[in-house]
């Protein structure tokens, strides 16, 4: 448990694609662990640029994705246990979404676009 709170509370980050919250340098040393089969970022502190923002509001602690109803809302039911922000603002790159597309995931914008 004590290790999906992210123990520094400085550069925290959220996903843009499933709203993990992370340090930056965790995104940049393991990458996202949702998100790496699709992307990735592990490496590569563009990419982490590209696909995580720190502006986000509200958290979420996950422990068990498959058995909530609030994980299915927020569409991380499939996804590791662990702290997710309820909005993450901003959107991964065209070129990032037309990866996803092609695997296909679809992308659901966390910053609430998509309900407009």
């Amino acid at each position: 448990m004590a290790s999906l709170i992210p123990k520094d509370k400085r550069q925290l980050r959220a996903c843009l694609i499933c709203g993990i919250v992370q340090n930056h340098h965790v995104f940049r040393d393991s990458g996202c662990p949702n998100c790496n089969r699709y992307v990735s970022m592990a490496g590569q502190n563009d990419m982490v640029t590209d696909c995580t923002s720190g502006t986000f509001d509200g958290v979420m602690a996950v422990l068990q994705p498959k058995k909530s109803w609030v994980c299915k809302f927020a569409h991380v039911n499939t996804s590791q246990p662990g702290i997710y922000a309820s909005h993450v603002y901003g959107r991964v790159p065209e070129d990032i979404e037309d990866t996803l597309t092609r695997q296909g995931i679809t992308y659901h914008p966390r910053d609430g676009s998509a309900d407009e």
